[in-house]
């Protein structure tokens, strides 16, 4: 006999075959939490997990113990691959692990920064506290990343359609009044794009190949070390968006080291987990250069100025923070105001952006309509005289 059975556990099958006088050959367990590519993991929207933290500090807070909070979150979560990432965290604390051990297992729900902050919260008996302080701290991010693609979406689906217009034109409409303007001495612009329109006719398939040949090796590219060195220092040097770049990595820097900090965990493990969700290996050497300094006693301010990648008054904010003993609040207070300025950052490059993506399409478009005019203007002088 073969079949599916659902249940919370490998054991708990066991007990229903047992129960059903049949001896198991093979369980294989085939969660919803698995993807269908590899078998690997399916992530967790962070909005959802924010949600599951608050629900959970709450619970604690009322005097709800864990095990029974679990209980009623996974009962709630309507997410199957995350109820399932539930229920298993509920098992290992009922085997007495920890909640951050229990929870190191589903990177793809809970990030190693989160499980690093549980982990001190649980030592030190203030885990409500950090997970309000983490449901909070991610709210944030989502906020700010949504913001980020909620602004690229417009100038993206701008160059998508001004390419379909373009391509509709040189592929489907010059080609008809082609016919109609072969005699003659022709303007060089019309000459151009007749030899752009036969070029895509001709070879249309393989620039499409070659496109999605460039886009797949540009991802195998990225994804190599030296690929992401190359990157990771080039986006930083684009004008006016390296500037955004680096003013989202240093706010994500600032309030991940600030909440560590405030809830307990060292120095030195909390800029190793910092440096890590930079995003940047750039910044994340001059994180590096930071640690190694405290790490010897000296201040943290001095190798991140040095780095040239963090402003000046950031780094003042920062070593006035270490003078007064006082480095968490104001590394928070700095993710606070920077991550405003940044938006403001993103609205004005996006705002500058959509119009110079219309003059480039009306410009392409009026190359195009005086290249199939002129001609026809002078086949229609020409006719007059």
């Amino acid at each position: 006999m073969t079949g599916i059975l659902t249940a919370d556990n490998q054991q708990h099958v066991l007990r229903t075959l047992d129960e059903q006088s049949l001896f198991p050959v093979e369980v294989v367990e085939g969660g919803k939490a698995q993807s269908a590519v590899g078998g690997r993991k399916r992530k967790v929207s962070p909005a959802k997990v924010a949600v599951f933290y608050s629900q959970f500090a709450d619970l604690l807070r009322a005097g709800v113990p864990a095990l029974r909070s679990l209980d009623v979150l996974h009962k709630q979560t309507s997410n199957p691959v995350f109820k399932e990432i539930i229920g298993e965290v509920r098992e290992d604390l009922a085997r007495g692990e920890t909640l951050a051990d229990a929870m190191d297992k589903h990177p793809n729900a809970f990030s190693p920064l989160h499980v690093s902050m549980i982990r001190a919260g649980e030592k030190g008996g203030f885990l409500e506290e950090v997970l309000v302080r983490i449901a909070a701290f991610t709210e944030r991010q989502n906020e700010l990343r949504n913001k980020l693609i909620g602004s690229m979406l417009y100038p993206a689906i701008l160059m998508l359609v001004g390419a379909g217009v373009v391509t509709f034109l040189l592929v489907v409409v010059v080609p008809k009044v082609k016919a109609f303007l072969t005699a003659g001495n022709l303007p060089a612009i019309t000459k151009f794009v007749f030899a752009l329109c036969d070029f895509l006719q001709q070879n249309g398939t393989a620039v499409a190949g070659g496109l999605v040949v460039a886009i797949v090796g540009a991802a195998f590219v990225f994804r190599s070390e030296s690929g992401r060195d190359f990157w990771d220092r080039f986006q930083l040097k684009i004008p006016k968006f390296g500037k955004v770049v680096t003013l989202v990595a240093i706010c994500r820097f600032c309030r991940i080291l600030g909440t560590l900090l405030h809830n307990g965990v060292p120095i030195l493990q909390a800029l190793k987990i910092s440096r890590d969700s930079a995003g940047n290996r750039m910044l994340g050497d001059a994180i590096d250069e930071a640690t190694e300094s405290v790490r010897k006693g000296a201040a943290l301010a001095t190798p991140l100025l040095k780095s040239g990648l963090f402003p000046l008054d950031i780094v003042d904010m920062i070593a006035v923070g270490e003078e007064s003993n006082s480095l968490e609040h104001v590394l928070v207070t700095i993710a606070d105001s920077y991550e405003t300025r940044t938006a403001r950052e993103i609205d004005l490059m996006v705002r500058i952006l959509e119009p110079l993506l219309l003059i480039m399409m009306a410009g392409v478009v009026a190359v195009i309509a005086v290249a199939l005019l002129l001609p026809i203007l002078s086949m229609s002088a020409g006719g007059v005289k």
